[in-house]
């Protein structure tokens, strides 16, 4: 007889997981993404059916596939009864079971904190707990945050959250798996972990909400908690309301002369190249997202709710896959794409332009007068990262403005050339495109932060 198997489906752009367990036959969902071709897919290689869909809550950073999975499967939706939605569900409350087959059952656990009615599942076979999807209850090393339904209520659920996961712990053996959703990446965790896995008695040994008291827990997760996307205040109302198959059929192709029609309407034209390849030459007035990061978090957070994108891409796979993670935040369909080389999306060579970069030794040499040759002094020194981030350490004198805030308050900084940085380089790419487009003349830092200091800059610590 087969035991049970739970597969992961990993969308690492969101930092985020769907699971997908199975007894060789019959398979519950947990959790899925709004792109379910690929848990469609996984199912088929199996061999197994879609009996049931399960969501741990509504979720805040992202569109779920939960409802449009079950109807192209016929499977049954599994939601708190306690959650207001629009359409039919099989609803859940804490106690229930949901028998999958006679070797495999979900025990449903009332696991409130990142939201008010969030549940998790237990896994059962007939020897007893495997392991608990715990979707944004209990996270490797941490919990998830509990500020996503407004800071009013974040006291509260913090308790709520410090509580669901000692019941956890308390209910289920220390060698039963812990299966999160969020936790990889993703703004719905109160921090960031890199184990790739967990039980309930490892967590026992690493995670605060098991070592520390209710009000040390309460003090310490809110003092941590750092802005998220602003697109997630719209996710929670999309996922109650239920959400359609995506459609990924191509995007349609616009020609140069379009391209600058859209860029003079300040529409958001976004390269999807790697942020080199951006630097050694882009259209101008266009703003480098690339793939080789998380994408569409940070255009998701910065674009105005319903403006339109373009998307730019050296291939029709590269905007085929941007396309695809945009619709897992609900920017449905881009309003016209490209494809090929900066030279093909102009109208001619005044369309083109290039962006100087440089490292943090390159910046310590232009701040100490003898900037190297070809970059231009460094009038002005830029952080982009998060208030967190600023606080852990930021060099001396340099202004901070969170990427996010960038567009509204790129006219407060002084006149002058603009070195601007980040944590890796990928934010300060996207900062600068902007900052080009408010008139600065720039110079991306494309750089390692942590190697700041060794590079001859002064590093301020405001909280360790």
């Amino acid at each position: 007889m087969m035991s049970l198997e739970v597969e992961v489906v990993t969308t690492s752009s969101l930092g985020d997981r769907t699971y997908l367990a199975h007894d060789g036959s019959l398979a519950i969902v947990v959790d899925p993404q709004r792109d379910v071709d690929r848990v469609v897919e996984l199912a088929g290689r199996l061999g197994v059916k879609i009996t049931h869909v399960a969501e741990t809550h509504l979720h805040n950073d992202y569109v779920s596939g939960g409802l449009a999975l079950a109807r192209l499967t016929g499977a049954a939706y599994v939601v708190a009864g306690a959650d207001d939605v629009t359409f039919e569900r099989l609803s859940v409350t804490d106690g229930d079971a949901i028998v999958v087959s006679d070797r495999m059952r979900l025990s449903v656990l009332a696991t409130p904190g990142h939201t008010f009615h969030h549940v998790s599942y237990v896994l059962q076979s007939a020897e007893g707990p495997l392991g608990v999807f715990t979707g944004g209850s209990l996270l490797f090393g941490t919990t998830g945050r509990t500020d996503l339904l407004g800071k009013r209520h974040a006291s509260t659920l913090t308790r709520q959250q410090h509580l669901s996961v000692r019941r956890l712990a308390d209910l289920l053996p220390d060698g039963a798996e812990v299966w999160p959703t969020h936790g990889f990446g993703s703004f719905c965790s109160a921090m960031q972990s890199d184990a790739p896995s967990s039980t309930i008695g490892q967590e026992k040994t690493a995670n605060p909400a098991l070592r520390l008291e209710a009000d040390d827990f309460v003090s310490q997760m809110l003092a941590g908690l750092d802005a998220y996307p602003a697109y997630y205040a719209h996710m929670g109302a999309r996922n109650a309301a239920g959400a359609d198959l995506i459609d990924l059929t191509p995007t349609r192709i616009a020609d140069p002369v379009e391209l600058r029609d859209r860029i003079e309407a300040h529409e958001w034209v976004v390269d999807l190249r790697s942020r080199k390849a951006f630097a050694h030459r882009h259209l101008v007035g266009t703003l480098s997202f690339g793939l080789d990061g998380p994408m569409a978090t940070w255009l998701g957070w910065m674009a105005p709710a319903g403006a339109p994108v373009v998307l730019l891409g050296e291939s029709a796979e590269q905007v085929a896959q941007a396309q695809r993670e945009l619709a897992r935040i609900g920017i449905d369909r881009p309003a016209a794409a490209a494809t090929g080389t900066p030279e093909q999306w102009a109208n001619d060579e005044s369309d083109l332009a290039a962006l100087p970069v440089a490292t943090f030794t390159d910046l310590a040499a232009a701040r100490a007068g003898c900037p190297p040759h070809g970059l231009p002094p460094a009038e002005v020194v830029l952080d982009v990262r998060l208030v967190e981030e600023w606080r852990q350490g930021h060099l001396e004198g340099a202004v901070h403005v969170p990427l996010p805030e960038l567009p509204q308050r790129a006219t407060e900084l002084a006149a002058g050339v603009v070195w601007v940085h980040c944590q890796s380089g990928y934010r300060a790419s996207i900062a600068a495109g902007v900052l080009t487009a408010a008139g600065h003349r720039t110079v991306l830092v494309d750089d390692d932060f942590g190697i700041a200091r060794d590079s001859g800059l002064t590093v301020l610590v405001e909280r360790e």
